[in-house]
């Protein structure tokens, strides 16, 4: 099992924040549970590539590279 990464949970928070989205807000808009999201930011879990892909589309990102930026 695979270890979270904390770029991946900065570069969520900033993206969210920057979008003007609560955690709620993001996990509704990429069909998540809050609780994923909230565990996704603090570094708790890590996600699958199906999660990246969900949380770059509600985040309006044109690919998963900003979320993934710095992660190696």
């Amino acid at each position: 099992m695979s270890t979270p990464h904390p770029l991946f949970a900065e570069n969520l928070r900033r993206h969210r924040e920057r979008a003007g989205l609560t955690q709620m807000q993001l996990a509704h808009a990429s069909d998540l549970h809050p609780d994923e999201v909230g565990k996704l930011e603090r570094c708790e879990r890590t996600p699958r590539l199906d999660t990246v892909v969900a949380l770059s589309r509600a985040l309006g990102m044109a690919s998963i590279g900003e979320l993934v930026e710095g992660v190696g």
